[in-house]
């Protein structure tokens, strides 16, 4: 069988986490579902993978896990206030784009996150998380995220490592380390991070001159995990970049097609957050039409309880919903923030995320 259209940013129905659809429906639709019947009850974190349209729960020895051909939903249950608040529980909930992830899906993904929402009374905060993109929210859930190649429709499955297909992870960042697959070649290396090879029973874990110390400790905790998911039979051989004579880094560059330049650190990308600047806008219909307009300052004394706002934090778009917003605004809320990233040439993955007032988070917090 075919496997169905591809991810496409633009067609990913982000507009379903604002829309009109009728309450009581989708409530009804979400008692239904077998997945959310112990979710967001305690402190902790759930994640659900798409298989076929429907909700499967994802183990918790594979959290931080995510396959670029797949679509999740991840559940973060929390308490904001456990100072003066104990007993009242928050949550985030994520649906994970991967950029293999077939529209059935990721639309399946989308408005399931809906119901789940609206199973958890409506208040949960609401990110949509595309790979490679993902939110500072997102990045904090995880000790380690792993991003893999492959996915459910690709049969993946358990292997002996003796069987095991060689693959290259790549391992980046500075507070939020994150995992990639990449490309097993050379082409894929940069002298600014660390990587490991993983051929099965031998694992090279390659630093760049310029790695980072976190990244070289991220890149040790992993082989150990790798090691001991295959009951300790592989050996670990750590690669220098700047000694390619030692024999385990021969055997190293010999699986990547032999010694030869790679790209510098530069080149590699900077692990620091993007830079540029923040932007406001309101949406409101007052006047008897929607309109969109930017509002300055930048600050959270901007914010009308009678509006939605869209805030371009530079690494993220934050959609704040008023407690006293119309149908029409709140409705239109995710729309407007979808078209904001093509009218203003912004990435089209970049995270989007709803928030309603009272129930925002930290990272919002610390956008202004």
């Amino acid at each position: 069988m075919q496997k169905a259209k591809k991810f496409d940013i633009e067609d990913s129905n982000i507009a379903l986490l604002g829309s009109s659809l009728d309450k009581d429906a989708r409530k009804a639709a979400a008692a239904k579902e077998p997945a959310w019947n112990n979710a967001g009850k305690k402190a902790g974190v759930q994640v659900w993978r798409i298989e076929k349209f429907q909700v499967k729960e994802w183990p918790a020895n594979q959290h931080g896990q995510f396959y670029s051909g797949d679509s999740y939903i991840v559940l973060k249950t929390y308490v904001k206030d456990p100072a003066n608040n104990p007993d009242k529980l928050s949550w985030n909930i994520h649906f994970w784009i991967g950029e293999e992830s077939s529209q059935d899906e990721y639309g399946t993904a989308a408005y399931k996150t809906v119901e789940l929402d609206d199973h958890l009374g409506g208040e949960p905060v609401q990110f949509r998380e595309v790979q490679g993109f993902e939110s500072p929210d997102f990045l904090q859930i995880f000790p380690k995220i792993e991003l893999l190649k492959g996915g459910v429709d690709s049969g993946f499955r358990k292997v002996k490592p003796e069987e095991y297909k060689p693959r290259l992870l790549h391992i980046k960042g500075k507070k939020s380390v994150v995992v990639r697959e990449v490309d097993l070649a050379r082409g894929s290396l940069n002298s600014g991070d660390a990587f490991i090879l993983d051929n099965g029973l031998t694992l090279y874990q390659f630093h760049g001159a310029k790695a980072g110390i976190l990244e070289k400790q991220k890149a040790a905790q992993l082989a150990r995990e790798i090691d001991a998911d295959r009951s300790g039979k592989p050996v670990v051989h750590v690669v220098e970049e700047s000694d390619p004579s030692d024999s385990k880094a021969k055997e190293f560059w010999g699986l990547l097609g032999g010694v030869g330049p790679i790209k510098t650190a530069e080149e590699g990308g900077s692990d620091d957050a993007p830079k540029g600047e923040k932007k406001l806008f309101r949406l409101s219909d007052a006047t008897g039409k929607l309109t969109f307009t930017e509002v300055k300052p930048v600050a959270r004394k901007s914010l009308d309880t009678s509006d939605v706002f869209i805030l371009d934090a530079i690494n993220a778009i934050y959609v704040w919903v008023g407690k006293k917003t119309t149908d029409n605004e709140r409705a239109n809320g995710m729309k407007f923030a979808a078209q904001y990233l093509i009218d203003f040439n912004r990435p089209k993955a970049l995270p989007i995320c709803r928030i309603l007032e009272g129930g925002e988070t930290q990272t919002f917090e610390g956008s202004f």
